[in-house]
């Protein structure tokens, strides 16, 4: 597999020939993604990204394939409405559309839907591991290992704040809180730190100072917020600005940090950790990652969208760099062959580095692609990656206490309910027009 993704070749270099596409079909990629509600910022801002890929891609001549090229189409959805509403879409997408791909956040109202993709097998990415089973064959999660990440976070604070040992988590109880829960409980307990309060949420209507006031009540020295959606985590922190917290702050992503800057202080939020760098870090442009040139995409989605980098802006377009790839490699566009060639080496190129197929001790199968992860914070005014840590030799030396974790709070993969998919399926046949 080439270490420069096609994508950022075209953004630099624009070195391959536009040839005619003629009348030919659209190969659609779909993104079935919230655009709504509290997830929004995990969703929309990673469209954005994919959007520069497609158009990097139909600039330069479309995607080529049995020796011709094709344009590329986009087809969005959201995923935030409901399973009803999540399954409608996901069927109009493959029936009508013929996606070929499908990009998925993942959680809570992907159940139906993903039940209905693993039916048609339809190829299928998440950012949430959690997802993955061996009842979802087709499903990979190849480059977010939600919330596996977050332990070198919790390796790095130990190392460098060792005087910060008193821990206070909070964490919403849906599918994306309880298994970062899980994991930072198990990062903390490896680290030998001592968790004095924890605060579950429902993230319909939180309250984020009287959360913040019940743990800074614990006299915590690290305030968690664990993987909080985007806009509380902003109004956690300023809440604990505003309570004049003076410890250290973990959390998943730190979203739109300069606004945060502006609301607090410069010196407050160099006291927070987080996991999701720009991508114009220094650091990313001295190694040899897969997601080359990772300047060249960062200025590009800022130019063409100032001000909103998130989380998610690169990883959707990070999974089309990885999947076109396999198409070219397996000269198809079928699940099988195509997942084949994304898997045809146990150990690969994932946007950090190198990473491993893994998973089968916690979700039964191998199916998320592991590796190196990044631990940022913010130094003079900008996100900087402090350095990397391997999440895969975590997981290998500590998965029984990890499973220990998930198991608690019924994340293990054999612990979910399975939906009734054909139950939903001739409703909605049933009330069809």
């Amino acid at each position: 597999m080439s270490s420069i993704s096609l994508a950022q070749r075209l953004a630099v270099g624009g070195s391959l020939p536009r040839l005619s596409v003629q009348e030919r079909a659209p190969i659609r990629i779909g993104a079935l993604v919230p655009m709504t509600g509290p997830e929004e910022r995990w969703g929309r801002p990673g469209v954005d990204g994919c959007q520069l890929w497609v158009d990097w891609i139909n600039a330069h001549g479309g995607m080529m394939l049995d020796g011709r090229r094709h344009l590329v189409e986009l087809v969005v959805q959201d995923s935030a409405l409901g399973n009803v509403q999540t399954l409608r879409a996901a069927r109009q997408m493959v029936e009508s559309q013929r996606v070929r791909l499908m990009l998925t956040l993942g959680g809570d109202d992907m159940d139906l839907a993903l039940a209905y993709l693993m039916d048609r097998r339809v190829l299928t990415a998440t950012l949430l591991p959690s997802d993955l089973s061996p009842d979802h064959p087709c499903l990979i999660a190849p480059a977010e290992v939600h919330p596996f990440f977050v332990v070198t976070g919790v390796e790095w604070l130990a190392r460098h704040r060792p005087q910060a040992r008193r821990v206070a988590l909070c964490s919403q109880t849906d599918r994306m809180g309880l298994p970062s829960l899980a994991v930072y409980r198990a990062a903390f307990g490896v680290a030998g730190q001592e968790i004095v309060k924890e605060v579950l949420y429902d993230s319909e209507a939180p309250d984020a100072r009287a959360i913040v006031a019940q743990m800074m009540a614990s006299g915590a020295d690290v305030l968690c917020w664990c993987s909080s959606a985007p806009p509380m985590i902003k109004e956690l922190t300023q809440a604990a600005f505003d309570a004049g917290f003076a410890g250290e702050i973990l959390s998943c992503t730190c979203d739109n940090y300069p606004e945060l800057i502006a609301r607090t202080s410069a010196d407050f939020m160099e006291r927070v950790t987080f996991q999701f760098p720009d991508f114009d870090d220094p650091k990313l442009a001295e190694a040899d990652f897969f997601f080359s040139r990772p300047r060249a995409f960062f200025d590009s989605y800022a130019a063409r969208f100032p001000n909103d980098w998130t989380a998610v802006s690169w990883e959707y377009a990070a999974i089309l760099d990885l999947w076109h790839d396999a198409v070219e490699t397996s000269e198809s566009l079928q699940t099988g062959p195509v997942l084949a060639a994304l898997k045809r080496g146990r150990r690969m190129p994932h946007v950090f580095g190198l990473a491993n197929w893994w998973g089968t001790e916690v979700f039964g199968i191998d199916n998320a692609l592991v590796g190196d992860w990044p631990v940022v914070a913010i130094r003079q005014g900008r996100a900087r990656i402090q350095e990397f840590g391997s999440v895969l030799n975590w997981l290998e030396a500590h998965a029984e206490r990890l499973q220990a974790e998930l198991s608690r709070v019924d994340q293990l993969w054999h612990q979910r309910v399975k939906p009734d998919l054909a139950q939903a399926l001739a409703k909605q046949t049933s009330v069809a027009p």
